[in-house]
């Protein structure tokens, strides 16, 4: 009896680790970090493309939903392309219907404090219709942090690319260097790039896909020099050394009017929230005291103007302090 116990009991233990082992060998496949990368790599291969039909077939379609029914439904929206771009450019794992279902969720959830909250119910749906934004402030912050990132990145690229060039590469081949050399964000695109080069698309194509992908002026620059170089010659790591250099200067001269305008920009925050975080603690402490704004017409008619008085502020000191190089 004793070695049937035994028996089953180490049986159990054993059937417990496989199904364990099992369990974290299917969640690595679908959700660890090979597979988000691979992910990535097809997303982006698929998306801000203009191949043609007979090349576009051998990529991974960008899908806008997991259910065929709603990738139907995005599709029909007008703009949805743009969007998608939008949400690649940030380098996010959310498809369409990821974000527009966040939005709904946190707009439903702030609805839902309608009950429980002293505030009325017209301010509580404002207040629903700007957290339903939440998540796209989100991406769009991910976007500009990504769009920094590949700014910084992009005169070492260019310089790696002019050295492989000096060295005797091929111009692919040095995309090829890149994408294996450079740290996200800006390797994986050019890696992209290459691969579709590898695939049969045009490199005049595939130099247009980069562009779209990657929303930076001074990176525009450099395709734009190569697909002149392409047609009229020249020499090509010349012209590169110069884009770089260019590239950083600029990014100097930007990091000094970033600190010269840190102040105001302070100023901007400090001001814009203020009056918000001053109402939110005083509705906290003694909300009866805040009745009178939402009560009485001349209370609405003073959260009007200040509402007012406050967006032409913060528009006019961001266009101060917001200086373009």
């Amino acid at each position: 009896m004793s070695m049937i116990f035994y028996a089953f009991g180490i049986l159990l233990f054993v059937a417990v680790v496989l199904c364990v082992e099992g369990v974290f060998i299917w969640w690595n496949s679908k959700h660890g970090a090979a597979a988000k990368r691979i992910e990535a790599r097809l997303r982006a291969l698929s998306a801000g493309g203009q191949v043609g039909a007979e090349q576009l077939s051998i990529l991974k379609k960008r899908l806008l939903a997991d259910s065929p029914r709603m990738q139907q439904w995005l599709m029909s929206m007008p703009r949805v392309g743009t969007l998608d771009r939008w949400l690649e450019q940030s380098g996010s794992s959310w498809s369409v219907a990821q974000l527009l279902g966040y939005c709904a969720t946190v707009a439903l959830c702030t609805v839902a404090l309608i009950p429980v909250s002293p505030v009325p119910m017209p301010v509580m749906l404002v207040a629903a219709a700007v957290a339903a934004v939440l998540p796209i402030l989100h991406v769009s912050r991910q976007r500009a942090k990504r769009i920094l990132q590949l700014e910084a990145q992009l005169p070492d690229a260019v310089d790696m690319i002019a050295r492989a060039l000096r060295a005797g590469h091929a111009f692919s081949g040095a995309l090829g260097m890149v994408g294996q050399e450079m740290k996200a964000p800006i390797g994986p695109e050019f890696r992209t790039t290459f691969e579709e080069i590898n695939y049969g698309v045009a490199l005049d194509e595939a130099m247009t896909n980069l562009a779209v992908r990657v929303p930076v002026g001074d990176l525009r620059y450099f395709v734009i020099a190569v697909l002149i170089q392409r047609e009229s010659g020249g020499n090509l790591a010349e012209i590169l050394d110069t884009i770089g250099n260019m590239v950083r200067d600029r990014l100097k001269l930007f990091a000094k009017i970033r600190v010269l305008s840190a102040e105001g920009r302070l100023s901007a925050w400090i001001l814009g929230l203020l009056p918000f975080v001053t109402a939110g603690l005083i509705l906290m402490i003694n909300p009866g005291f805040m009745k009178v704004l939402w009560e009485d017409p001349v209370g609405l008619k003073m959260v009007g103007g200040a509402l007012v008085s406050m967006m032409f502020g913060v528009l006019w000191m961001r266009r101060i302090i917001r200086i373009r190089v």
